[in-house]
């Protein structure tokens, strides 16, 4: 996953392997304005070929620039161009990324356990998600899958997810990588990228996140001074408080992170009501001439899951 992460320049924000499945919550990045140059072309194969194979590659750029500068012909130009095309084409795009994902991933499987053919049953399925409220909310489901099916009882104790590798560590990086995908998938809304010296302050508010997905204590009331009436702090109040607490369950966050909620597999896109309808506009073709707006509430969880909608209005299996 981080070979093809680094090759494509896509970023994986969230993720658990689970025994027969995995989940996925990817940042298709653009590509770079002016395209990559030779260095950074040759620096991204590094991940996916091999030393003998990339070195074929540098020596068919320098011969080509070496065109350009001497003859400064547009040939050398296009060939060069060419070059890049055979590599570039695959970057910066969620099918070539699974696809190249998935297919070292077998061919890994099936050396170790000496068998042949596929591994995976069906094609890999993929939601729109709008970045900010639905971008957490599905990074803590991701991080909360190992929980739900019993196999530990806190998320940081599964070493196969994106929590897990940023709380642990890895192999390599320390769990770098891991940090700053949490962290932009906390912080997507207000612009931060990936920054890991933000992880001391986004570990807390995401841990609490999780945990009131699960739960853990009962909701807190305080008394307002003014009208002397119990209030509850909203989600945003409850994850900036000073102590651990959790949420109601009028506020749609366990219930919504503990079952398996169809639309975060078959909802297409998930955002806010003007997120979707803009996706709706911009591939109206795919819908009937009688759809007039894309946006449709999610059912089956509290206050409207906290303003999410769907693109999908589905009725079956939502629990």
């Amino acid at each position: 996953m981080r070979m093809y992460e680094n090759f494509s320049g896509n970023r994986v924000l969230s993720y658990s392997f689970m025994c027969n499945h995995i989940h996925l919550l990817v940042e298709i990045t653009p590509s770079p304005v002016g395209g990559l140059s030779d260095e950074e072309l040759l620096g991204r194969l590094k991940w996916i070929q091999s030393e003998a194979q990339v070195a074929c590659v540098a020596k068919e750029l320098a011969e080509a620039r070496l065109v350009v500068e001497e003859d400064r012909a547009k040939e050398g130009e296009d060939y060069v161009q060419a070059i890049h095309e055979r590599f570039t084409w695959r970057m910066h795009d969620l099918s070539q990324f699974m696809q190249g994902f998935l297919q070292r991933y077998t061919q890994w499987h099936n050396g170790k356990h000496k068998r042949k053919g596929h591994l995976w049953e069906d094609r890999f399925k993929s939601v729109i998600v709008e970045s900010g409220e639905a971008a957490r909310t599905i990074a803590a489901y991701i991080d909360l899958n190992p929980v739900r099916a019993g196999m530990v009882s806190d998320p940081a104790d599964y070493r196969w997810s994106s929590y897990g590798e940023a709380i642990g560590g890895g192999r390599k990086g320390n769990g770098k990588k891991a940090r700053e995908g949490l962290v932009r998938a906390m912080m997507s809304a207000e612009e931060t990228g990936f920054e890991a010296e933000k992880w001391p302050e986004v570990s807390r508010r995401y841990r609490r996140l999780m945990g009131m997905a699960l739960e853990r204590k009962a909701m807190k009331a305080e008394v307002d001074p003014k009208d002397k009436q119990l209030k509850t702090k909203n989600t945003a109040e409850a994850l900036e408080s000073g102590e651990n607490e959790t949420v109601l369950k009028e506020l749609g966050v366990a219930k919504m992170l503990r079952c398996r909620v169809r639309y975060f597999t078959d909802g297409a896109v998930i955002g806010s009501k003007e997120f979707v309808n803009e996706a709706f506009k911009n591939a109206r073709e795919r819908f009937s001439a009688k759809r007039k707006d894309g946006a449709r509430k999610m059912r089956g969880v509290a206050a409207a899951a906290r303003g999410l909608f769907t693109a999908r209005d589905l009725r079956v299996g939502i629990t």
